[in-house]
């Protein structure tokens, strides 16, 4: 396990949105599931509250952070400000309802848990979302700024995820939740793993077809899709001159593949709002051919960001205006 931080918003990166889109196939999976079995799967309020060692951290806050954000609280008996922040935490887990689960890890029990994070202090406050952690504070903290903190991330994995949270009965018996259970493998899975290898290793021409080859038997597959979109995304990048792509767009603003190109660097450097404001641009001041083929490429962006990130949704209406 290999945790980084992650921004709530920003940048752009590629092994987030993927597995942004994994949680979010997850998740629908996971409701789905429940809605067959009549609700089933709900868990105690005091399930919303569970303790973490580093054998089961893949089990409890992973594999878990794929159906709703994980926060993890770094604490030690020792730890004084531990001591009124837990009780706090503990307090909003159950207030919230499902919609966060908090995982208590004791760092002198777990060291190799402190290094992985890079713990300097405690307490210390991370989650764990879809698989990706992110800081949230460290030290102690008012209650009005946890409440805050909790409501930003709550909104990152319901817009970004696609997590909706834990279902919870308050006359459900404690320690009832849910095992994570295998999905059964799907008929690409063999397909998509290639292109996956292929993507890490920096082969982009292999992931590329890999991911064309899945299109062509399933076409509405959705990790296909985004798989596509982001190896193209790398590849057309891959090799340029950043300076020189940057100068040709400043020098020629109405050069149609001088400005797309400085979108695709805007992209990959998480500046996204900056790439779809120059295409949205470059949309206003073409026509024909040219305004097709700026709006095109708009819409592949669209697809490596995710169609319910907030920014593609305020740039689609961008471009319908912009259109007509």
């Amino acid at each position: 396990m290999q945790p980084r931080n992650m921004s709530m918003s920003g940048v752009v990166d590629l092994a987030a949105v993927k597995a942004a889109q994994e949680a979010k196939a997850k998740a629908e999976q996971a409701r789905a599931q429940s809605a067959r079995e009549g609700g089933a799967g709900a868990i105690s309020p005091a399930d919303l509250v569970i303790d973490v060692d580093e054998a089961g951290f893949e089990r409890d806050v992973l594999q878990r952070s794929a159906e709703v954000p994980v926060v993890i609280d770094f604490w030690a008996e020792w730890c004084e400000p531990c001591k009124q922040l837990s009780p706090v935490l503990e307090r909003l887990a159950v207030e919230y309802n499902g919609r966060f689960l908090l995982a208590k890890v004791d760092v002198d029990a777990n060291q190799m848990l402190m290094q992985q994070f890079g713990i300097q202090g405690i307490p210390a406050v991370f989650a764990v979302v879809a698989g990706q952690a992110l800081p949230l504070f460290q030290g102690a903290a008012g209650e009005a700024q946890i409440r805050q903190t909790l409501d930003q991330l709550v909104q990152v994995g319901e817009q970004r995820f696609g997590l909706t949270g834990l279902t919870v009965d308050p006359e459900a018996e404690p320690g009832g939740a849910p095992e994570t259970s295998e999905q059964p493998a799907g008929p690409h899975d063999g397909l998509l793993e290639a292109a996956v290898q292929a993507l890490d290793s920096g082969d982009l021409s292999r992931a590329v077809q890999a991911y064309k080859n899945v299109l062509n038997e399933d076409p509405g597959n959705e990790e296909a899709k985004l798989g596509l979109a982001q190896a193209e995304l790398l590849q057309r990048v891959q090799g340029v001159d950043p300076q020189q792509v940057r100068r040709d767009a400043a020098d020629k603003p109405a050069d149609v593949q001088a400005q797309i190109a400085a979108a695709d660097l805007d992209l990959v450097g998480g500046h996204v709002e900056d790439a779809f404001g120059r295409l949205i641009e470059t949309v206003q001041r073409t026509v024909g051919d040219d305004r097709d083929t700026v709006r095109m490429r708009l819409l592949e962006l669209f697809e490596v960001v995710g169609p319910d990130d907030p920014r593609v949704i305020a740039a689609r209406r961008a471009l319908a205006r912009a259109l007509f």
